[in-house]
């Protein structure tokens, strides 16, 4: 009965040792008072925490042992082997609590599960299969999965399209407003196409009034470079308070940020439209529209004449006009000299059109019918189709009759 009151009181005294701590060396002051009652009391004092559970308990059981000196020597011994076990000393606490310590020396602080390790893949908007054309001009896309299918559109250089399906060595995409077949070697998609899409994607500031005037300076006392129509795209250099720098043709200027929205986007597939001819335009008019679009998506370089390798803006009707024979200046003002002028109410498909960026003629482009021009643009658009009035032109001239 001694015996079992005798441990109640050393777990209490365990507790209490081990909320409130002890003195080691009063710790062994008491094993020696125990040692002379012929009580075996042999202590390790490995770390402090330990010391002071072992102090703290001789402590309070030196009463005991001293009526009962052989129960008390078991139950000493009981204890001893129950603090040892439970009690595995470190030089320091671990750093993260769910490592073990060993663990902690070899990882580092920030290391993740492997799981989580791997960025998340970054959704482009605008695509929920996105591909990318893996090119170095364009891609073309074709009516039908077969290489001597129509041709329904070009994809210039990673330009992106929502991929629809495969279909062996073909994929069907959609961009812009082409939808067509593409070869599936040129076209990168998944994790490859999402990495190439973030370093591929320009700020682009769209219309959204009337007409909007593009400034040589941002403010309203600055003088107009040229007018651009609602829904036109410009491409975005900076964004300034309360402006927006974009580029014309190669050309810089300013528009009100109140009027144009801005976003990234990726480039897109031009359409290759049906040639509309009116009543008159001869044939050999015909050919040189047909020529002109082949190059669509090549690439713009400044001073350039290379349709496949790259052409600035005159380079480029310059050398279209070359095929047939037709010899004009690497100017585009130079090149408004020549030929016939023409009403802009009256181009022709082949006419050269002509805009201004408030200084004189600096842009020029040829007419390929139904309300449209292809022209060299800018080093970050190449060869491309707009609108005639996708900024305000100034003239038109008819180099072949």
């Amino acid at each position: 009965m001694k015996k079992q009151i005798v441990l109640a009181v050393l777990c209490l005294s365990l507790t209490g040792a081990m909320i409130f701590g002890g003195d080691a060396v009063a710790m062994a002051a008491t094993a020696n008072s125990f040692a002379g009652a012929g009580i075996s009391a042999e202590i390790e004092t490995k770390t402090a925490n330990v010391s002071a559970s072992v102090n703290t308990t001789a402590q309070n059981t030196q009463l005991a042992a001293q009526t009962d000196a052989p129960a008390m020597a078991g139950i000493m011994a009981d204890a001893k082997a129950v603090a040892t076990a439970n009690a595995t000393p470190a030089a320091a606490p671990a750093a993260n609590t769910d490592q073990p310590a060993a663990d902690q020396a070899a990882a580092p602080e920030t290391q993740a599960p492997a799981e989580e390790q791997a960025a998340p893949a970054v959704q482009v908007e605008g695509y929920t299969n996105l591909g990318i054309a893996q090119v170095d001009n364009h891609l073309n896309v074709r009516e039908e999965p077969d290489e001597g299918a129509k041709l329904v559109g070009k994809m210039p250089k990673n330009a992106g399209c929502e991929v629809l399906e495969v279909q062996g060595d073909w994929t069907k995409i959609e961009s812009g407003k082409v939808t067509g077949y593409v070869k599936s070697e040129y076209l990168l998609t998944g994790d490859a196409a999402t990495e190439a899409a973030q370093q591929a994607m320009s700020k682009m500031a769209k219309v959204n009034t009337t007409t909007l005037y593009v400034r040589a300076e941002p403010n309203t006392e600055s003088t107009i470079v040229t007018l651009v129509p609602i829904e036109e795209e410009l491409e975005v250099l900076e964004e300034l308070d309360g402006w927006v720098k974009v580029n014309i043709d190669g050309d810089e200027g300013y528009v009100s940020a109140e009027y144009v929205d801005v976003s990234a986007k990726l480039p897109k597939a031009s359409t290759i439209q049906e040639l509309q001819v009116g009543e008159g335009v001869s044939e050999k008019s015909v050919s040189v529209v047909s020529y002109a679009k082949q190059f669509v998506g090549n690439r713009y370089v400044y001073g350039g004449t290379s349709l496949t390798n790259g052409t600035d803006c005159s380079g480029f009707t310059m050398g279209v006009y070359a095929k047939f024979g037709i010899g004009l200046p690497h100017s585009s003002r130079a090149q408004a000299n020549c030929g016939t002028r023409v009403g802009l109410n009256e181009v022709q498909p082949g006419d050269l059109v002509f805009y201004s960026n408030g200084g004189g003629i600096n842009h020029v482009a040829l007419y390929i019918g139904g309300g449209q021009v292809v022209h060299a643009s800018s080093p970050k658009s190449g060869i491309k189709i707009s609108g005639m009035y996708y900024r305000t032109p100034v003239c038109a001239t008819r180099v072949m009759k």
